[in-house]
């Protein structure tokens, strides 16, 4: 059954040198858009559900060819506030073997930037919702935008519509004055459901867990002790998932990921990525059909395998917008990963 989903935050401009060429090596650049809850609108409008996109666009003519994108990808963008400012950027250099992936922002004065309290009228925007989702990226932002992500959590609650985060740390962009783990412990208090890397407790709640889990190696007892430990901070959450990235090279991944809710701790499937054509966005991907998931009444075990193979998937996809349907989720869950010629 198709649920009516908001996600806030800000769409940009990608721009990414072709292929695996370095950023300069070529005269072209690739010209996409993206941004973490635009990606994770376009994912659950390919589900099926009424994604409702949130945000500011200037005036001109490269928004208008970022809402016809989305409008492609059925994501509703009847929500969408034209403003002063620009659209922001970021540009992609795409990584091989030993030499990693790299992203440079600029993002500085953007339309959403410039947003603040008042200027979306949560309550209508939310009346009928089923889920709100948001980033640790919205707040990092601006110091305006971070209070408009928090009037918008709080109306969610007083609503009664559930709220997930994703933690999303991007430590470029925590330059307004405040920091991450500042901020977001406010955020954190009002949300359903978390989600996060192997990172981001730490970074943005200060929850250390009793094992390193920043090493690269995975220690599954550290995930389910820093699990325990957020779910002890924040008893307002109910599901903490963390994705579990092996990074063995830049082409060359494991995908996995584990979850923790009242019932226990449990770690997912595990996908050995070997030809990885684009990994930006495989987290947006992953809280996508975790929401898919659980909108969709699964139980907290299926909804975490379902993200988990919808975000697999992902790497095989240029771009930030996961282009898969629920339906090929479920193939793969079933064991179809050959990669065989469908005819």
């Amino acid at each position: 059954m198709s649920k009516k989903i908001l996600s806030f935050g800000e769409i940009m401009v990608r721009l990414k040198s072709p292929g695996h060429e370095r950023l300069g090596q070529s005269a072209l650049l690739e010209m996409t858009f993206g941004g973490g809850e635009a990606n994770v609108a376009v994912s659950l409008a390919g589900f099926g559900h009424h994604a409702v996109y949130v945000t500011a666009l200037p005036g001109n003519e490269i928004a208008d060819a970022c809402l016809a994108e989305l409008r492609r990808f059925a994501v509703d963008v009847s929500e969408i506030r034209r403003d002063k400012g620009r659209m922001g950027v970021y540009y992609v250099e795409t990584g091989s073997n030993q030499r990693p992936s790299k992203v440079i922002y600029d993002r500085d004065n953007s339309s959403i930037a410039r947003s603040g309290p008042g200027d979306f009228d949560w309550a209508r925007l939310l009346s009928g919702a089923d889920w709100f989702h948001v980033t640790g990226i919205t707040p990092a932002i601006s110091a305006s935008c971070a209070a408009a992500a928090l009037e918008a959590v709080q109306t969610a609650n007083r609503l009664d519509v559930p709220v997930s985060i994703d933690l999303n740390f991007r430590a470029k962009l925590w330059n307004w004055g405040k920091k991450a783990h500042e901020v977001m412990p406010e955020l954190v208090k009002l949300a359903d459901v978390l989600v996060g890397n192997e990172e981001d407790c730490q970074k943005t709640l200060g929850i250390e867990a009793a094992g390193d889990v920043s090493s690269g190696e995975l220690d599954e007892a550290a995930y389910a002790d820093l699990t325990e430990r957020v779910l002890a901070a924040y008893p307002n959450v109910r599901l903490v998932a963390i994705t579990l990235r092996e990074s063995i090279s830049a082409d060359h991944n494991n995908w996995s990921a584990c979850l923790r809710d009242e019932q226990g701790f449990f770690r997912s499937s595990r996908y050995e990525i070997r030809h990885i054509v684009d990994r930006v966005g495989g987290g947006d991907s992953f809280c996508a059909g975790l929401i898919h998931g659980l909108v969709s009444g699964q139980d907290n075990r299926r909804a975490l395998e379902f993200a988990t193979a919808a975000s697999c998937l992902k790497h095989t996809i240029p771009g930030d917008f996961n282009r898969v349907s629920a339906s090929e989720v479920e193939k793969l869950l079933q064991g179809d990963a050959s990669g065989r010629v469908q005819r």
